[in-house]
């Protein structure tokens, strides 16, 4: 089966049962379902002006990229990454929101890009962003956006995901949110969960990008639902969120979007 297939497969298997707030009987993903997932967003404007600006922008930058996401071709123009890489507004506002509701404060995120999603998690100024690249070119870009932005609560670091992650866990104590969306495979998407997880609290979420994409991605996913410490998973086909509240009593549900 194709990749394309298989996601209008996975797609159709969604939709056919996700849920909304009528079928929740959980409070908690009730509460979460009308309150953020639903919620109302902030404006946005200055943000997404930036992301105009990179899909207009016609330079050519060559990209070794380390994940498999699209398999796209190593030189490509900024705007083309812009259209296939970024984050659409609605879910990088649904991770703004999520950051809001649990007063989160050190956020990491796996895989800058261009750094538009970057910037809806250190929209809040009291959150301390940590955001990990490993493509050269894309993490130059990303410095011009924050530094357009005037964003001065994101810390960029820059190479190999391999061996920067495990250095910056070795050094920081905790992690409130976690968005992962680097490199898009069975076995480094699991081997980032675990890692973070060292580090998470039971008020901590985890976000997993592209669970549906592919065969290794949805095996990875299920294998991350299963894992002793996740109590809580919404899937939003995109996106899987993850919460480690042992009052949540190992709930899985499937939520419209």
């Amino acid at each position: 089966m194709s990749e394309k297939l298989f996601q209008i497969k996975s797609f159709i298997t969604y939709w056919l049962d996700a849920v909304d707030e009528h079928s929740l009987h959980s409070p908690f993903f009730f509460d979460f379902y009308t309150g953020v997932v639903k919620g109302r967003s902030d404006n946005y404007a200055a943000i997404e002006s930036l992301r105009s600006k990179l899909l207009n922008d016609k330079r050519e930058v060559v990209v070794k990229d380390l994940g498999t996401k699209g398999h796209l071709p190593n030189k490509r123009t900024i705007g083309s990454i812009a259209r296939t890489s970024l984050s659409s507004p609605r879910f990088s506002s649904l991770f703004h929101r999520t950051i809001q509701k649990f007063d989160h404060k050190t956020v990491i995120e796996l895989g800058t890009s261009l750094g538009i999603n970057t910037l809806y998690l250190a929209k809040e100024t009291n959150v301390r962003v940590f955001t990990f690249e490993g493509a050269p070119a894309l993490a130059s870009i990303a410095s011009v956006t924050f530094d357009f932005a005037h964003a001065k609560n994101i810390t960029l670091i820059e190479g190999n995901i391999d061996h920067t992650l495990p250095d910056y866990l070795q050094k920081h104590r905790k992690i409130d949110f976690a968005f992962i969306d680097a490199n898009h495979a069975y076995e480094p998407t699991l081997r980032y969960f675990k890692s973070i997880l060292t580090k998470i609290h039971d008020k901590s979420v985890i976000v997993i990008d592209d669970i549906h994409s592919s065969p290794s991605m949805e095996k990875a996913w299920t294998e991350i639902m299963q894992n002793d410490l996740v109590y809580g998973c919404v899937d939003l086909f995109r996106c899987g969120i993850l919460f480690f509240d042992p009052s949540l009593n190992k709930q899985r549900v499937i939520l419209q979007f």
